[in-house]
């Protein structure tokens, strides 16, 4: 007997490799270091953590990805929602007393916490939890969470301390303030954010964010900007992150587990979108089951070398394709160039000024916010659009921990909505074909005499079963005289409660009072079966279920002929 291994994805995805595009990946390693560079600095300011977690966070979790995550050209990495979830979460823990731990161990330990999340969901295949959260709310959400990063960058790019929390009472605090801004630090990131723009509409062959940095780096090191009152970044430890277990001890283990499980739902929604985004793209499909893996394996190296969440990268895996990156080799090629920055080049990231790091942060929380979206919402659906509204004012008006709870329950109320009121039809015949049309869409069709057809679209279950047979009510009581039959065309309800059942059970007799016989077509096994438990179908009758709906109407047209025939 032989016996199997089972394969690295990161093998099997190497299955095929042409040795010409080693050159398209290791250019599209180097430029999707040199893009995520500033972003690994400036991210960890969100959740108040040192500028060298995020360079661990770009390293370590791109190797894991690419040994065990499914897809050949996604690029995990920091991501502003996640981190600005991540803020949010470290503030409660903190808020719990007794707490001493540093922040970097607790985002360590929920980096951890979060992988494994990931293979839990995984394993159980959670993997439709990508599809909970709508892209309306989600659209929304980042909306939100952008107004969020937008008023933390306050303090970055004034040089004024900014201690009220929410939307409106740090932009108080700052008019109280304003003779206290720091102008040079003003006027540095109002030149930053400018030079991101041009660079973006002249579509700049050199990223904005890199052209930024190494300008700002330059400028730092003629003028001496610390020297001159702008904050730097500072020192940044030489050397690599070693292999820890963070300690759990004395931190409060609830707090933790609630943090993690939301950090889980928006990392992994919008690391999904990302996902599914760039493997239509590249023309594959993206199966979120098998990315958790990939997200579980990134988020337990974070965890276990001292940094914090990751999720997949839009901006880095945009570059990646843009430069013809063919596999995760491209990713290995990133991580070794950015090991070789922590190595070597620390003294020239020390000088780098706060306030450009704030105009990047800026940069990145306006392109969260999808105007294009969501005026198509708009346009389509005004309802989605309420929703996402709902989500973009959750962080804004509660914080954004609660955020990620009312863009939850905005998503069960949206799911709600759509199953509250199913839309119904009466059907009849068309001269000249086969089968039943829709009255109200076929002008042509005519109601079969005496033998009325009802078609609810949409499962029978507790919380609609008062509007549906409020809707049945109206249309029995606008039968025609002549009615002697009301079928119920049941093609489209793919389940039914007991509270249904004793909906249809009163429907019967509110029809045998009136002398018509109840009669069901197309019913699902499942619904049959539990109309059978619920003793409806016994007192229906058997006889008075049918497969479809021509055979209630032969059924119909025989007893009207045998009643003429009495």
């Amino acid at each position: 007997m032989q016996l199997t291994l089972p394969r690295l994805p990161l093998i099997a995805n190497l299955a095929g490799y042409q040795a010409s595009w080693l050159r398209n990946d290791v250019s599209a390693g180097l430029a999707i270091a040199a893009v995520g560079l500033p972003s690994a600095i400036a991210y960890p300011a969100i959740a108040g953590l040192p500028p060298e977690t995020g360079l661990y966070a770009s390293i370590l979790p791109l190797i894991a990805y690419a040994l065990f995550g499914p897809s050949r050209r996604l690029i995990v990495g920091p991501d502003a929602a996640t981190m600005t979830v991540l803020a949010a979460v470290l503030t409660t823990v903190y808020a719990v007393p007794g707490v001493s731990a540093d922040r970097v161990t607790v985002a360590a330990l929920l980096a951890l916490a979060v992988g494994a999340l990931c293979l839990i969901a995984r394993a159980v295949r959670l993997g439709v939890l990508a599809t909970f959260l709508s892209r309306p709310i989600l659209i929304g959400f980042f909306a939100g969470i952008s107004l969020s990063i937008l008023i933390g960058q306050i303090d970055r790019v004034t040089g004024i301390d900014i201690e009220g929390d929410g939307l409106i009472a740090p932009v108080l605090e700052l008019v109280s303030k304003a003779g206290s801004i720091h102008w040079p630090s003003l006027l540095l990131a109002a030149v930053s954010f400018a030079l991101l723009q041009a660079a973006r509409v002249m579509q700049s062959r050199i990223p904005g964010p890199v052209l930024v940095v190494a300008l700002a780096v330059l400028l730092s090191a003629l003028f001496d900007f610390e020297g001159h009152g702008i904050k730097v970044v500072g020192d940044i430890p030489r050397g690599l992150p070693s292999l820890t277990l963070p300690p759990v001890s004395g931190l409060p283990f609830q707090s933790l587990l609630l943090g993690a499980g939301a950090i889980f739902l928006v990392s992994f929604g919008s690391g999904i979108i990302a996902a599914r985004s760039f493997g239509a793209k590249g023309g594959y499909l993206v199966d979120p089951n098998r990315e958790l893996e990939g997200f579980g394996a990134a988020n337990i190296a974070a965890g276990l070398f001292g940094t914090f969440p990751v999720t997949a990268s839009d901006s880095r895996t945009a570059v990646n394709f843009s430069v013809g990156g063919r596999s995760q080799i491209a990713s290995i090629v990133a991580a070794a160039a950015l090991m070789a920055v922590l190595l070597y080049l620390g003294d020239v990231l020390r000088i780098l000024p706060i306030p450009t790091l704030g105009a990047v942060l800026v940069a990145t929380a306006l392109s969260l916010i999808d105007i294009s979206a969501l005026r198509e919402i708009w346009r389509i659906s005004r309802v989605e659009f309420v929703f996402a509204l709902i989500a973009m004012s959750g962080p804004i008006s509660f914080g954004v921990l609660e955020g990620v709870a009312t863009a939850i329950a905005a998503t069960l109320v949206y799911v709600l909505h759509k199953t509250m009121f199913p839309r119904d039809a009466l059907l009849g015949r068309l001269a000249g074909h086969d089968g039943f049309y829709k009255l109200h869409r076929n002008p042509a069709a005519r109601p079969v005499p005496g033998f009325a057809v009802f078609m609810v679209q949409g499962s029978l279950l507790f919380f609609n079963t008062d509007y549906v047979q409020t809707r049945l009510r109206a249309v029995i009581d606008e039968l025609p005289a002549d009615t002697r039959w009301f079928v119920m065309d049941a093609s489209a309800i793919a389940q039914i409660d007991s509270s249904a059942a004793a909906m249809l059970d009163e429907v019967h007799d509110d029809l045998g009072r009136r002398g018509i016989a109840l009669a069901i077509a197309e019913l699902h096994f499942g619904a049959r079966e539990i109309l059978e438990r619920a003793g409806v179908i016994a007192k229906i009758g058997p006889t008075m279920i049918f497969e479809d709906l021509d055979d209630a109407l032969d059924a119909f047209e025989k007893s009207g002929a045998e009643r003429a025939a009495q």
